[in-house]
């Protein structure tokens, strides 16, 4: 999570949907806007997000009527995406989770605010040969927004995991200043080994089918390290399938999963102090950008399913930070 100086949404306010564990909400609260309503329908994480925010989120937002909604400026969610991912069965609107994109239509049809603030995987815009996306897009606009959206990786970011997601930011009709919007270009470095426990109960993998293949070491130059910015294979376990590639440490992590398989399932494998392993819970935390004093969920599993769901927060401030610009 980056250092915000100026809270430039300061007076703004926010409804954070398809809301997780909270990644919207560090990084518009960062920025000084105010969160009005939230929705989970995940009950683990409407209790983690209860615990951080002091918010009970509402639950399944097709059953919340858009008037109940409180009014707001900036309506922020990372939709579900597994119904475009390439990881999924890329059923896109056929599956229930990808019409849940029509509720965000249906909010913004009825309290219209200021901008729209989306994340969604890569994938989304070559889902169905780009006709998904076209409707997406033809909708927002139908609503009377105008629409911005780019791919950006969090490995740039200063967040050590490779995680490209499409963003996009969509500005109500009357916003004179909305042609004047660019996103971020992101330029910042980082190591995954900046980021790892001294000390952490993460799985160590002890097996006999595990190859190291190469070592690896930053170039060194009169200016300093020249450092990958994202992951750096140097081994695997069994035929290296997914799940099964080891990682160096200088490098960065692989995108994190809520429902990878293999042995380094959710997180990858990686070669730290000479023993493969996963990332902890709170390695997981600090790659997506969540700060130290987050209280994650207590049962491992559901920790790794939580931030494997999340949004990269660095990204999101960043992006919230250009758009503030225009408001």
């Amino acid at each position: 999570m980056l250092d915000i100086k100026e809270k430039t949404l300061e007076g703004f306010t926010f409804i954070d949907l398809f809301a997780g564990i909270g990644g919207f909400h560090y990084a518009l609260s960062s920025l000084g806007a105010e969160c009005v309503f939230a929705s989970e329908w995940d009950k683990a994480a409407q209790k983690v997000y209860s615990e951080n925010f002091g918010i009970v989120p509402a639950g399944d937002i097709t059953k919340i009527d858009e008037s109940s909604i409180p009014s707001h400026d900036i309506l922020c969610g990372g939709f579900p995406c597994q119904a475009f991912s390439i990881s999924g069965n890329q059923k896109g609107f056929d599956d229930v989770r990808g019409t849940l994109f029509f509720d965000i239509v249906r909010i913004a049809s009825y309290h219209k605010p200021k901008v729209l603030f989306l994340e969604n995987v890569k994938n989304l815009l070559k889902h169905d040969g780009g006709k998904t996306f076209k409707v997406i897009q033809s909708k927002l606009e139908n609503l009377g927004y105008r629409v911005f959206y780019k791919v950006m990786n969090s490995s740039n970011f200063g967040l050590p995991q490779h995680r490209e997601r499409i963003y996009i930011v969509a500005f109500r009709g009357d916003i004179s200043k909305a042609e004047h919007f660019k996103f971020p270009t992101g330029n910042l470095f980082s190591k995954l080994s900046d980021i790892l426990e001294k000390q952490c109960d993460a799985k160590v993998i002890e097996r006999d089918d595990i190859v190291i293949e190469k070592d690896f070491a930053c170039t060194k130059t009169l200016f300093g390290e020249i450092i990958p910015n994202k992951p750096v294979q140097i081994g695997k376990v069994n035929k290296g399938g997914q799940g099964e590639r080891i990682y160096h440490p200088l490098g960065h992590a692989i995108t994190l999963s809520a429902y990878g398989g293999g042995v380094g399932s959710k997180t990858g494998l990686y070669l730290i102090d000479g023993k493969v392993r996963k990332l902890s819970p709170r390695e997981c935390a600090r790659v997506q950008g969540f700060p130290e004093s987050f209280k994650m969920d207590v049962n491992k599993n559901q920790a790794y399913k939580q931030f494997g769901n999340s949004v990269s927060i660095n990204v999101l401030q960043e992006v919230s930070v250009e758009f503030s610009k225009v408001l």
